[in-house]
C-alpha cells in the first residue's frame, strides 16, 4: 500500500507539472516564458543573489560582533612549582615543592567587538554597491541576448514553415504538370524528355521539402531548449509570419541610433571604471588608522571534581573594556606601490571605456547599414519573386501551346524556386539585422 501511495504521488506530481506547461506560445509568450525559464538567465539571477549576500556580508563586518569561548581543563597530574625553602623556615639554597590550584577548572568568556573606524570598510560598502550593479548589468546582458535568440529562433521556425508552403505549392503544381504531360506523351503529343524533366524537378522538390520539414523541427527544438521548455513535449507556435513581420509596421521607423549610452557593454565598462576607482580609494584608505572597541566578560570556576553543573559552584568573574587603535606608520613604500598600481588599473579601465564607446558606435553604424541594406534587398527579392512567378506562368502557357521546350519550362521553374528561396532568406535577414541593431541599442522589442 505504501508503494502504491508513493507511486500515485509521483504520478500526480508529474501530471501537475505537465499541466503547467503551455501547449502553445506566441512570440511574446515565448519570450516571457524564456526570460523566466532560460538556464543562463536563472544562473545570472543567482549571481545577483550572491552579490546581495556579499553586500550584506560587507555591511555585517561593521556591525557588532559577538563571540564566546569555553575552556575546560582537567590536570591528570598537577604541575609542581619550586619555591625557596627559606620562605617557610627552611635552609637557604633549598627548594620546597608546592602545587597550586585545583585539579579541574573551567573558563567561560563572551566578547563583544565593534568597529569604530576603518577606511577600507567604508570603501568596501561602496564597492559592494558597484559589484551588485555589475551583476545586474550582466543579468541584463544575458536577458537581452536571450530575447534576441528567442526572437531569431521563433522567426526561423516560422520562415521554415513559410518555405514549406512554397515547396508544397510547387510540388502540387509539378504533380499536376506531370499528369498532364504524361497524358500528352501517351497520346503522342509530347516527347518522353518532357516527362523526364518534370520528374527530375519533382524529385528535387521532394528532397527539399523533406529537408525543410526536418529543419523546422530542428528550429522548434532549439527554441524549446533556449526557453527552457522540455524538448520532448509538443509545442505549437501560434504566431504566423505575418504576425511578426508586418511590412507596414516593420519598416515604419528606424531605431534611434543617436544615443548609444544605454548599450549594455558601455554600461559594464563604465561600472568597471567605478570599480577600479574604488580599488584606488581602498589602497589609499589603508594609510588611515583602524579603531576597534571591545568588551570581554570572563567567568572562572575551580574544583577538584567536576561540579561545574552544580548550582552551588562558585564562579569568579572579570570584565574588560578596551580600545584598539592600529596606526600605519611606514610600509617601506609598499602602500605607495599598491596605490600606483591601482591608479594604472583605473587608467586602463577609462581607456577601455573609451574604446568600448568607439567600438559600439562603429558596430551600431554597421548594424544600421546592414539593416537598411536588408530592407532594400527585401524589396528587390519581393519584386524578383513577382517577376519569376510571372515568367514561370508564361512559360507554362507557352509550353502547352508548343512554343517552348520542356527544358525552357524547367529553367523557368528553377528560377522561380530560387526566387522563392531568396525571398525567404531576405525576410530572415531583415528580422535578424533589426533584432541585432535593437539589441546593440538596448531597444529590443518584437513589434
Amino acid at each position: 500500500m505504501k508503494f502504491i501511495s508513493l507511486l500515485s504521488s509521483i504520478l500526480f506530481a508529474l501530471m501537475a507539472q505537465a499541466q503547467e506547461l503551455p501547449e502553445s506560445l506566441s512570440l511574446e509568450e515565448a519570450i516571457d516564458y524564456g526570460l523566466t525559464n532560460n538556464r543562463s538567465i536563472i544562473n545570472a539571477d543567482r549571481d545577483i543573489q550572491k552579490a546581495k549576500k556579499d553586500r550584506w556580508k560587507t555591511i555585517a563586518a561593521g556591525l557588532p560582533q559577538i563571540s564566546s569561548d569555553v575552556n575546560y581543563q582537567n590536570f591528570l597530574e598537577m604541575p609542581v612549582s619550586l619555591v625557596p625553602a627559606e620562605f617557610f623556615g627552611g635552609n637557604p639554597g633549598e627548594f620546597s615543592e608546592l602545587t597550586f590550584g585545583t585539579e579541574q577548572n573551567m573558563i567561560g568568556s563572551i566578547k563583544v567587538e565593534q568597529l569604530l573606524f576603518d577606511g577600507s570598510y567604508l570603501v568596501g560598502l561602496e564597492a559592494s554597491r558597484v559589484y551588485l550593479s555589475i551583476s545586474e548589468n550582466l543579468f541584463e546582458k544575458t536577458h537581452l541576448e536571450t530575447k534576441k535568440i528567442i526572437t531569431t529562433l521563433y522567426s526561423n521556425a516560422l520562415l521554415a514553415k513559410y518555405n514549406i508552403l512554397f515547396l508544397e505549392k510547387n510540388k502540387a503544381s509539378l504533380e499536376d504538370n506531370l499528369e498532364e504531360i504524361h497524358q500528352l506523351f501517351r497520346n503522342g503529343f509530347e516527347e518522353e524528355e518532357s516527362v523526364e524533366q518534370i520528374q527530375l524537378s519533382l524529385a528535387q522538390i521532394g528532397s527539399q521539402l523533406k529537408y525543410a520539414k526536418n529543419l523546422m523541427k530542428i528550429e522548434e527544438n532549439m527554441l524549446k531548449f533556449v526557453i527552457g521548455y522540455p524538448v520532448e513535449s509538443p509545442l505549437k507556435l501560434t504566431d504566423e509570419l505575418d504576425d511578426i513581420f508586418n511590412e507596414t509596421l516593420y519598416f515604419q521607423s528606424l531605431p534611434n541610433t543617436d544615443d548609444i549610452e544605454n548599450n549594455i557593454d558601455i554600461r559594464i565598462a563604465d561600472n568597471n571604471v567605478k570599480a577600479e576607482a574604488l580599488l584606488l580609494k581602498l589602497e589609499k584608505s589603508k594609510a588611515l588608522p583602524k579603531v576597534n572597541a571591545f568588551m570581554n566578560r570572563t567567568y572562572t570556576g575551580n574544583s577538584n571534581d567536576f561540579t561545574f553543573t552544580n548550582g552551588d559552584q562558585k564562579w569568579y568573574g572579570s570584565s574588560l573594556l578596551g580600545l584598539n587603535v592600529k596606526i600605519p606608520i611606514f610600509s617601506s613604500l609598499g602602500r605607495n606601490a599598491s596605490s600606483q598600481k591601482a591608479k594604472i588599473s583605473l587608467d586602463q579601465a577609462k581607456t577601455q571605456l573609451e574604446e568600448t564607446q568607439v567600438k559600439i558606435r562603429i558596430e551600431v553604424n554597421a548594424a544600421l547599414n546592414e539593416y537598411q541594406l536588408a530592407i532594400d534587398n527585401y524589396y528587390t527579392e519581393k519584386e524578383n519573386l513577382r517577376l519569376a512567378e510571372s515568367i514561370e506562368q508564361k512559360n507554362q502557357t507557352k509550353f502547352y501551346e508548343g512554343m517552348v521546350k520542356s527544358f525552357e519550362l524547367r529553367m523557368a521553374q528553377l528560377q522561380l524556386y530560387g526566387a522563392q528561396s531568396s525571398f525567404v532568406a531576405a525576410i530572415q535577414k531583415v528580422i535578424k539585422n533589426k533584432v541585432a541593431l535593437e539589441t546593440l541599442l538596448n531597444q529590443s522589442n518584437t513589434n
